[in-house]
């Protein structure tokens, strides 16, 4: 049996004895390890506003997961099993709304708790709140930021839902009471960040949002970062009035096509004033359904580990994983949405869901705050939207002192790379399987300003897949591996 199918094998709710008391071990130990870090800080925007650090400094690429109907679906043992998986798994931001799209006013929690009394925001139930209080302190133990949604934003405006209840609940002054509730009730939990919106544009609906961040804001004395998540194939830059008022710009490039060229998208809010952090917060899942139909066949790990890399060497500061079967937490308990594949618990261990941990090694395994997108390292024909090459690099703007390069390109092929923006003499360059994680030195070279892979030394289809990046560094600066962190 292979480790993948191992790990299926294991995903399994109604575990006997032997094997509670092993998820009981690793629990402990877990936890243990991340109580000797030191993980308690706040994020801020960096000096450059284009990322996010904590509060020492140190550089924090957001490596979320979309665990949307997490405390509406899930009762707590099944929550804590899913938030070790994704810790152990290399994520560090989960993201999940509090007032849920699927019914979540109507339709209880396993437990039986519905989260407000009378569908009346300033009435929010303590059951249910409690959880959610238990939910934010385990993802804590764990080194996990909540990216918690307080609302869906289906039950801010009064249109016909094809699939769920939808009860329009929310005014401006109950969008504020609400917001400063939830600010305050969470305001001294380091691990906290405030995405309002919901999957919809705020179009009629301005002055709620900016009610509700007004709340959230002063409810959490400011100690929290706030964005807005709109629908697919939109960014909140589109509406500038709501934008001014977030910590960072959040678009999602969403699941309506089989390809979707996000870093035209993300290139855009790169280039707009003011200048903030840019993220792709909802790129296309894995396993679902290509523009919404099952006729059509199934996307794989592939699709959005590509949008992934699209997004962050477009300029994105981080970048988020979904599954459809996850975001959902498909059970049978709940109306399935969307031709879901596997219950959620299988779903966890999806090929895709291994590979965003080496994502994220590899943006902490070089310098990370002054890193900036370059579309022209790559000469040539590039206009293909499925096969778009695209690279990023340190440096100090104007200047060709850059210490490395990153290129993914998205299907294998010969593939010619300046280097001029590097001044050092001599280079050394990696291939680098977003797959596995594993580095293959290629070799060290001569600084000529441009740089291709020899044939001899060509990837091959034993090594595992057509996507790839290439890294090419100042062979002085002796940097690690790609995927070893600084």
């Amino acid at each position: 049996m292979t480790v993948f199918e191992n790990q299926r094998h294991r995903i399994n709710f109604r575990i006997n004895s032997s094997r509670q008391i092993l998820l009981i071990f690793v629990l402990a130990i877990s936890s243990l390890s991340l109580t000797a870090q030191n993980i308690g800080q706040y994020l801020k925007v960096s000096e450059n506003n284009r990322f996010l650090i904590k509060e020492d400094g140190s550089p924090f690429f957001w490596m979320g997961d979309t665990g949307w109907e997490l405390f509406h679906k899930l009762d707590l043992e099944e929550i804590e099993y899913y938030l070790m998986n994704r810790a152990g798994k290399g994520y560090n931001v989960i993201q999940a709304v509090i007032l849920g799209e699927c019914d979540g006013l109507t339709k209880p929690t396993p437990e039986g708790y519905l989260p407000l009394q009378d569908n009346d925001p300033r009435q929010p139930d303590e059951d249910y709140f409690s959880k959610i209080d238990s939910v934010v302190q385990m993802a804590a133990e764990r080194g996990l930021y909540m990216a918690m949604l307080p609302t869906w934003g289906a039950h801010a405006e009064d249109r016909f839902h094809p699939l769920f209840d939808n009860l329009s609940i929310f005014t401006p002054t109950n969008g504020y009471e609400y917001g400063k509730f939830l600010g305050r009730r969470y305001r001294d939990h380091w691990n906290v960040i405030w995405i309002v919106g919901g999957d919809r544009q705020p179009t009629g609906n301005e002055e709620l949002w900016t009610q509700m961040i007004k709340g959230i804001r002063e409810g959490s004395e400011g100690r929290h970062l706030v964005s807005y998540h709109i629908n697919g194939a939109h960014s909140i830059t589109e509406f500038p009035g709501i934008a001014h008022q977030l910590d960072f710009y959040m678009l999602q490039s969403g699941h309506g096509n089989l390809v979707t060229p996000n870093y035209e998208m993300v290139a855009k809010d790169y280039a707009i004033q003011p200048t903030k952090p840019v993220i792709d917060a909802e790129p296309v899942y894995e396993d679902i359904p290509i523009a919404f139909s099952a006729v059509n066949g199934y996307t794989t790990d592939y699709e959005p580990r590509r949008a992934m890399y699209w997004s962050v060497f477009a300029g994105g500061f981080g970048t988020t994983y979904g599954n459809n079967s996850v975001w959902q937490m498909n059970r049978p308990e709940y109306k399935p949405v969307l031709d879901p594949i596997h219950t959620w618990d299988v779903a966890l261990d999806a090929p895709g869901s291994f590979q965003v941990g080496h994502l994220n090694a590899l943006m902490h395994s070089r310098p990370f705050l002054n890193r900036v997108p370059d579309h022209s390292l790559i000469p040539g024909d590039n206009f293909a939207q499925a096969d778009y090459k695209i690279a990023t690099h340190d440096a100090t703007p104007g200047q060709n002192d850059a210490t490395y390069i990153m290129a993914y390109f998205p299907i294998v092929r010969h593939m010619k790379i300046r280097t001029d923006i590097i001044g050092a003499d001599q280079l050394r360059a990696w291939y680098f399987d977003p797959r596995t994680g594993n580095a293959y030195l290629i070799d060290e070279f001569e600084n000529t300003g441009e740089f291709g892979p020899p044939w001899k030394l060509r990837i091959r289809p034993q090594m595992g897949g057509k996507d790839w990046v290439i890294v090419i560094d100042d062979a002085s600066k002796n940097y690690p591996p790609p995927g070893t962190r600084l």
